[in-house]
């Protein structure tokens, strides 16, 4: 595991780690949102020449922050399957083989836009299945960035990335964390996902991934 990046948040202490991900160290829980496995077999399938081994890299990265880490329990903010498309055999083969090496580690699942579409995981992965929101401590987990009354919202969703601008026309377009007054959203976690842009202002801190390290803006 890369270096993380301790923040306070809603009184809480969590620590931002360059794989994309979130980990709460009083409740040894590891959040990621927007795996989307599956979706390059679902993009295959539909005849769309995309890269291969996007599961099993993130596979990899889950299987290192879960050795690094000390986990009780894993969330999933939404869209773990990226659609229909993504039961495909191989996909369904990488995971079984995966959660059978973490049979012990609870894990839980929001259930995204993407999970709607693309139907619960099988059961045979053991993993819970609840509607958003998931109310945890002085937070509300999510899917969706909507606000939610007397709790601080961390969601997935937006897969958010922001723009560092160098001189002249020189930039770089990076995934990020955005914690603002009451919404906060983590990275997209998958491999294969696109990102929207999003801003910095006086309510909000971000915070890109870059270099194997996180680095806060401003």
């Amino acid at each position: 595991m890369n270096t993380a990046y301790p923040v306070r948040l809603a009184g809480e202490d969590l620590w931002l780690l360059p794989d994309k991900a979130l980990y709460w160290p009083a409740q040894q829980a590891l959040l990621v949102a927007d795996v989307h496995f599956g979706k390059a077999a679902a993009y295959r399938a539909l005849g769309q020449p995309v890269p291969q081994g996007t599961t099993s890299a993130n596979i990899a990265v889950l299987d290192g922050l879960l050795a690094a880490l000390p986990c009780r329990q894993l969330i999933f903010l939404g869209d773990f399957l990226h659609g229909p498309g993504s039961h495909a055999a191989a996909t369904l083969s990488a995971l079984a083989q995966w959660r059978e090496r973490h049979s012990d580690l609870a894990m839980t699942l929001i259930r995204g836009n993407h999970d709607k579409r693309a139907g619960d995981p099988p059961p045979s992965l053991n993993i819970r299945v609840v509607p958003e929101p998931l109310l945890m401590g002085p937070f509300s987990l999510q899917h969706e960035p909507t606000p939610y009354s007397e709790r601080h919202v961390i969601a997935g969703h937006v897969h958010p990335v922001y723009r560092l601008r160098g001189r002249g026309r020189e930039s770089l377009r990076l995934a990020c964390f955005r914690f603002g007054r009451d919404i906060s959203l983590l990275p997209a976690f998958g491999a294969f996902t696109g990102g929207y842009a999003v801003e910095k202002d006086d309510e909000c801190r971000i915070f890109v991934v870059g270099d194997n390290e996180i680095w806060p803006v401003g």
